[in-house]
């Protein structure tokens, strides 16, 4: 699979985990070169506490538009060092 924005390939990988409809890549698939870190956070009852990378491609960024668990909770176990986007992200088989 391929995740895409503003006409670049972000990450790209056939090691996929799908979890509520969304594709987690593996975080050694993420262009490094395109991320921002970022101090947002959000958190899930079941998963944890997420943070959040910016994209930065062709001079535009894209605030937090990346996703992960550094310490999923082990219910979701199979997402550690795992990214997953969104906020116009496209991800194709």
């Amino acid at each position: 699979m391929k995740a895409t924005w503003n006409g670049e390939i972000i990450a790209e990988s056939d090691d996929i985990v799908t979890v509520e409809g969304n594709a987690y890549f593996p975080v050694s698939a993420l262009r490094k070169d395109v991320v921002v870190p970022s101090s947002h956070t959000s958190v899930c009852p079941w998963k944890g506490t997420a943070q959040y990378y910016s994209l930065e491609v062709g001079g535009k960024m894209n605030r937090d538009a990346a996703w992960y668990y550094p310490e999923p909770k082990e219910a979701a176990a199979e997402i550690r060092d795992r990214v997953a986007f969104w906020k116009g992200v496209t991800v194709t088989a």
